[in-house]
């Protein structure tokens, strides 16, 4: 297969799960939102630009799912975006729909697929949800984990 036609595949993949890569990101640390774009980028291999993040961060700001505050700390003002109690909740709420997704994925014949689950009695203290996709997308390996801490 074509090595760009396996990239835009995996561009929109990403593009795909933007919410849940951007919450999950915002879950393990609070941040303003180039540090958002750089870690999409250093992590996914996938450039989005501040046309694409801020709108996004602005929408969910709307809805509630994140917080921002002006940090006045540095040579510039930063505004840094951190992840509500109603982000956490579509958060988890996501990830169970993207489980279930990836389930029935393998019942296609798709066991490439690696999904992994957390047992809710194993869980102590917070979840933290670790979302890559390999640069590899020949190997067709998508996996997200759950690491407690």
């Amino acid at each position: 297969m074509n090595p760009q036609t396996i990239r835009k595949s995996e561009i929109k993949l990403v593009r795909g799960l933007l919410d849940l890569v951007v919450l999950g990101l915002l879950k393990e640390k609070s941040t303003h939102g180039y540090g958002i774009i750089t870690n999409i980028r250093r992590n996914f291999g996938v450039y989005f630009g501040p046309s694409t993040i801020y709108p996004l961060l602005n929408e969910h700001e709307t809805k509630g799912n994140i917080k921002s505050e002006w940090d006045l700390t540095h040579d510039r003002p930063r505004k840094v975006y951190s992840l509500t109690s109603e982000g956490q909740s579509l958060l988890t709420g996501v990830e169970e729909s993207l489980y279930q997704i990836c389930n029935r994925l393998n019942e296609f014949g798709m066991n490439r697929l690696s999904f992994t689950k957390p047992i809710e009695s194993q869980i102590k203290g917070k979840a933290m949800i670790s979302i890559w996709l390999q640069q590899q997308i020949l190997i067709n390996t998508y996996s997200v984990q759950y690491i407690t801490t």
